[in-house]
This record gives C-alpha cells, sequence and structure tokens, in this order.
C-alpha cells in the first residue's frame, strides 16, 4: 500500500512541475476547442450540428501567449456556416492557470454574419481542468457561461466544452 500511495504522489508531483513548466511566462499555447450542448451563432470551436434537415459547422482555433507565469494573452479565429449564413467569428481574451491545473479565461467573443443587421457578441467566463497527457499536451475539459451583450437578439448561452492544448 505504501508503495502504491509513494507512485501516485510521484506522479501527480511530475504533473504539477511539467505543468508549471509549459505555463511560464514566455511560452506559446494554441488551442482548439469543441462544444457539446447549446452553441453560440459564431465561435471558435470545431462543431458540426443537425436539426430539422439543416447542418450548421463552424472550425476555429486559438493561439496564446503567456505575459506572466500562468497568465495567457489570447486571441482565436473561426469560419462555419449557420442556417445557409457565412460567420466569420473572433476572440480576444485572457486566460490564467490557477495552481498551473485550473484554467480560468474571461473572454470577449464576436461575429459577422453575412446579411444581418445585428451581430452577435458574448461575454464569455470558462473554468476548467487541464489534464497534461503529455509534455507539451493538454486537455481541457470545461463549462463556459456566454453573456449575451445583445440580448435583444441572442440569448445567453452554457456550454461544456473540451480543449485540446498544445505549450511550446
Amino acid at each position: 500500500m505504501k508503495k502504491i500511495i509513494l507512485s501516485a504522489v510521484a506522479v501527480l508531483a511530475f504533473g504539477f512541475t511539467n505543468a508549471q513548466e509549459q505555463t511560464k511566462k514566455g511560452k506559446w499555447l494554441i488551442e482548439a476547442n469543441t462544444n457539446f450542448g447549446a452553441t453560440t451563432v459564431g465561435n471558435t470551436s470545431f462543431q458540426l450540428a443537425s436539426s430539422d434537415g439543416d447542418t450548421a459547422w463552424n472550425l476555429g482555433a486559438e493561439g496564446g501567449y503567456f505575459v506572466a507565469d500562468n497568465l495567457a494573452v489570447k486571441a482565436g479565429l473561426g469560419y462555419g456556416d449557420n442556417g445557409g449564413y457565412n460567420v466569420f467569428s473572433y476572440k480576444v481574451g485572457a486566460k490564467y492557470y490557477l495552481m498551473n491545473k485550473f484554467p480560468l479565461e474571461a473572454s470577449f467573443t464576436g461575429a459577422s454574419i453575412e446579411d444581418f443587421n445585428e451581430n452577435p457578441s458574448y461575454l464569455g467566463l470558462q473554468a476548467g481542468y487541464a489534464w497534461f497527457v503529455a509534455k507539451n499536451v493538454s486537455i481541457e475539459p470545461g463549462l463556459r457561461y456566454n453573456i449575451s451583450l445583445n440580448n435583444d437578439f441572442y440569448e445567453d448561452v452554457f456550454q461544456l466544452n473540451i480543449g485540446f492544448a498544445l505549450h511550446f
């Protein structure tokens, strides 16, 4: 039993120190997310949905730079089709790794929709867990709440995201 406990502590310590190295000032982050459940109109994640014969899809990615230990400034782009309309999305924000394992994010997401008078914009708040499966790779499940900044046309959205990040 003592060996099992010591082995578990060693694995956790290795994972913790590995994460510390990857979230240091001067490092880079490239991230791709998937989202489940309700989605925003325009985002920077990967998604494919079909309802009542209409198919919506989106492709996107985000990148960031650690301006301080555990704090990255991020930007992202996305493009997709939502009900026959082309949607270009952008995102800017900050991501902080609490204790090197719990990513907390605040961001602004906007979109430009072809032939629409009112385009969506959201303030997003996200919290999750960073599981470093390799030295430079993490899987980051998280919960995100998008607050609509023009709720006359668009509603607030709660999402479950699974992110895949590369750390350089």
